[in-house]
């Protein structure tokens, strides 16, 4: 991003990171919301908060080191929850369909996140660039978020997490919980890049237009 804070990077006018809280504070089902920032942007963050006068966060604190560090110190900050819906502010082109669909789902399993099946082929390859082995595409699914659990699981999950993962159904599958997925959206994109943002910008306003 050009050494551009992406969370705070401007899509359609205002920060990436509002068009996500946006959505949140939107949803009927969803009561207290915590931002996770970096030390250095978490002031910045409680500005936005005031800014858009939103109701539901009940708090913005700092992260740690890893991503799973992170989400442990939002739990934290939590009170008298039954599920945990944990999002990346950098998808800002979710709908409060997603949000609902996981609660729902999530209900028999205790933990359902959205992922796409994988259109293109995919290999694993060595270290030294040669093909390994080529997976069955149709039992491939590309991960997104948001992730819904019971906040009892993944509470427990975070507590007795084993190694580095890169997302927090990982450490839930790590218990043995079984991990419910469902269809999430192509256009819930993760802004990586200057490209990714304008990619954003154009399904934003599709939105608005259609």
């Amino acid at each position: 991003m050009g050494g551009v804070d992406k969370i705070f990077a401007s899509l359609w006018g205002k920060p990436l990171l509002a068009h996500s809280v946006d959505v949140f504070q939107g949803c009927p089902a969803i009561d207290q919301v915590v931002i996770v920032l970096s030390q250095d942007k978490v002031e910045a963050g409680r500005r936005l908060v005031r800014e858009y006068n939103w109701s539901k966060v009940i708090e913005v604190c700092p992260g740690g080191v890893r991503r799973q560090d992170s989400v442990k110190e939002g739990l934290k900050r939590l009170s008298g929850c039954q599920w945990v819906v944990i999002h990346d502010g950098a998808r800002p082109c979710l709908g409060v369909d997603l949000i609902e669909r996981g609660l729902e789902l999530a209900r028999d399993s205790g933990a359902a996140i959205a992922a796409i099946p994988v259109k293109d082929t995919i290999k694993v390859v060595s270290p030294d660039a040669f093909v390994e082995e080529t997976p069955l595409r149709h039992s491939l699914w590309a991960v997104q978020t948001p992730q819904v659990f019971s906040f009892d699981i993944i509470d427990e999950a975070h507590r007795k997490a084993q190694g580095d993962v890169t997302d927090d159904a990982t450490l839930v599958e790590q218990l043995g919980y079984r991990v419910k997925v469902y269809p999430g959206s192509d256009t819930n994109i993760k802004v990586t890049s200057p490209e990714d943002l304008a990619l954003a910008e154009a399904i934003l306003k599709s939105r608005e237009q259609g």
